[in-house]
């Protein structure tokens, strides 16, 4: 008899089971949460549905002690996990979102305020499927919202700071195969959160990166963006940067297998920046991949991708829209009927957006659409089983953005003309860099030996900051001029050059580039690094590159680029860049930096970001 009864109560917990997944496929599911501090925007995005759009009406309830305002959605789920906010600037001090109940389903949004904040100006807007709930009055268009999917420039005014709490599932391991089973059967098993004090601007937090053949896959919750790349060689690699991002700790670093001969790795570039270097022969065949929501990324050598794996469903372009914005700078909208996966791929001269899964488009309504404008030159493809190509020619220094709707059902593409002459703006990078020949004018590189003669820089340990910086440059001249550069030392030798004679003579030689050489120190013994400073916008390039170079190949931290008025860097016409190989106020690095292997590192990671800099923008 009791085994007749286990029996049945097993059969009525499966078809429990079985009828709650049934129903739950009429639940609406919200996929994802995002918080855009630029805006004071909330986005809920959400699946499509065959029942129409969720929420016909929001109900705020108004509470007390603390102040706080929450409103429910019935008949809904939240895919992620529970979200948990603390902001530390701002009226708004907390935001929470929840699976309140499951019986029935209600997901429960609450926002903590200060007692001086007006919740009547908290307003929504139903997008779709998707709840924007916008906290404060600023401008907004009542009917999209756009999310920064690539840009050219590699720094912007939208890159900020935001001081955040966030809750993340922390690994609850399962103590015996009893209690994993359970956890499989149990829907709503209980996670285990774990706090996180975070500094960003909180537009992307990555904290997932899945290696796949020919292409990676990464993950994280925010609005993701990314950098035009750069490529680098010996070896040959892309660099992607992505801005106003967090990268967790648990994948920060660590080479990811992407193919036989091919790897990927990701780091935290500076405090808001992640970058993804990819280490590929194919650098000109992988590009960005958005998914429809925005959520996660896919980096891919789109000539070997599946990609009919990329989408689900369908879509058509249905409207083009234009908008002049000022008189240098116009944008396209494209409207389609279903979220659209979509591919970039930046040239010097051209942008082209691979549209995955939209089959149809009107020539003619398009043409008619740009005509006149600084798209008017673009065209549309059709790739048999894959989808639609367009192609977007742009000037060479023209600045370009490209933006997804918040419901994924628009894309937008904004060009900025320059004012300028071509040849003052900072170089574009181009994607199939053209190798100099021998009737390319040689290069001249001026080659700055930091301190010298009395002036004997920092000490550490009874080791003089002139003596190395010497050295190091004296390799650096060396191997340039093996790779057939012109190069022009301020100083060759143990003798006094005052800063204004250094500028001096690099004006005289007019050269290229001009790279100085210094050794770092701070009264902590203990930090450690590697930093290159910039000051005027077009030596930024030069900058990234050549640290880039360095970070990668000298076992010390990486402490990013900055922004300096020094004087060498400042009073110099040409791109200019100060490099700071190291700590002589460590002991543990000032033994590696007066060492013959740490010195041969830095001035060959010099000299091969020098020639990667030449090779892309010059």
């Amino acid at each position: 008899m009791k085994k007749i009864f286990i029996l049945l109560s097993i059969i009525v917990i499966c078809l429990f089971t079985f009828v709650r997944q049934a129903c739950a496929v009429e639940l609406y599911k919200f996929t994802d949460a995002n918080f855009d501090t630029s805006n004071s925007i909330i986005v809920l995005s959400g699946q499509d549905t065959q029942s129409g759009s969720v929420l016909p009406e929001i109900k705020l309830v108004k509470m007390q002690n603390p102040s706080r305002v929450y409103f429910d959605i019935n008949s809904s789920i939240i895919t992620f996990p529970k979200q948990d906010w603390i902001f530390k600037t701002g009226p708004i001090k907390e935001v929470k979102i929840n699976q309140f109940s499951t019986n029935p389903d209600v997901v429960r949004v609450v926002m903590y305020y200060d007692n001086g904040f007006n919740p009547d100006k908290i307003k929504f807007l139903r997008l779709k499927n998707n709840i924007i709930i916008k906290l404060q009055d600023n401008e907004m268009c009542d009917n999209e919202y756009f999310l920064n999917t690539f840009r050219d420039e590699h720094s912007s005014s939208s890159d900020f700071y935001e001081y955040m709490t966030i809750s993340m599932p922390a690994e609850k391991p399962s103590d015996s195969i009893v209690d994993q089973i359970q956890d499989a059967f149990n829907e709503q098993a209980e996670q285990i959160f774990e706090r996180k004090e975070l500094k960003l601007n909180t537009k992307y937090y990555l904290n997932n990166i899945t290696p796949k053949p020919n292409m990676i896959l990464l993950n994280g919750f925010g609005s993701v963006s990314i950098e035009r790349p750069m490529i680098l060689y010996n070896p040959t690699r892309i660099i992607y940067d992505l801005p106003n991002t967090l990268v967790d700790m648990k994948i920060r670093n660590k080479e990811y297998r992407i193919s036989e001969t091919e790897t990927v790795k990701i780091g935290q570039f500076s405090v808001n920046k992640a970058r993804i270097v990819i280490t590929t022969d194919a650098v000109q065949d992988y590009i960005p991949i958005y998914s429809s929501d925005n959520q996660s990324l896919i980096i891919a050598n789109y000539r070997k991708t599946n990609n009919s794996t990329l989408y689900n469903t369908s879509s058509n372009a249905i409207a083009y829209n234009k908008e002049k914005i000022d008189s240098l700078t116009e944008s396209m909208i494209l409207k389609f009927d279903s979220p659209v996966v979509h591919g970039l791929d930046r040239y010097n001269d051209k942008i082209i957006l691979y549209l995955y899964n939209v089959s149809k488009y009107n020539d003619e309504n398009f043409k008619a659409a740009y005509k006149g404008t600084l798209f008017e030159n673009s065209f549309i493809d059709l790739m048999p089983k894959i989808g639609l190509k367009l192609t977007i020619p742009v000037q060479q220094d023209a600045i370009v953005s490209t933006y997804l709707g918040a419901d994924g059902r628009s894309i937008k593409v904004k060009i900025k003309k320059s004012k300028k002459k071509a040849e003052t703006l900072i170089p574009s990078i181009i994607l199939n860099p053209v190798v100099p020949t021998d009737n390319t004018r040689i290069k001249k590189v001026v080659i700055d030996a930091g301190h010298g003669g009395k002036d004997v820089g920092a000490i550490g340990g009874g080791i003089n900051e002139k003596d190395i910086t010497l050295d190091v440059a004296k390799r650096v001249e060396k191997l340039l001029k093996q790779k057939g550069y012109s190069v022009v030392m301020t100083r060759d030798d143990d003798t006094y050059v005052s800063l204004q004679d250094r500028v001096a003579i690099s004006e005289n030689a007019s050269p290229d580039i001009f790279v100085s050489i210094h050794v770092n120190s701070s009264v902590r013994p203990e930090i450690t690094g590697v930093e290159t400073h910039y000051y005027h916008q077009e030596s930024i390039a030069l900058a990234q590159t050549v640290h880039s170079s360095l970070a990668s190949a000298v076992q010390s931290p990486n402490r990013g680029l900055f922004k300096s008025k020094f004087y060498v860097i400042n009073h110099t016409t040409s791109p200019a860049i100060l490099v700071e190989i190291g700590f002589i106020s460590n002991s543990s690095e000032r033994s590696q930096l007066v060492g013959e292997k740490r010195k041969q590192a830095t001035a060959k990671a010099i000299a091969d970001g020098v020639q990667n800099y030449f090779k892309q923008y010059k």
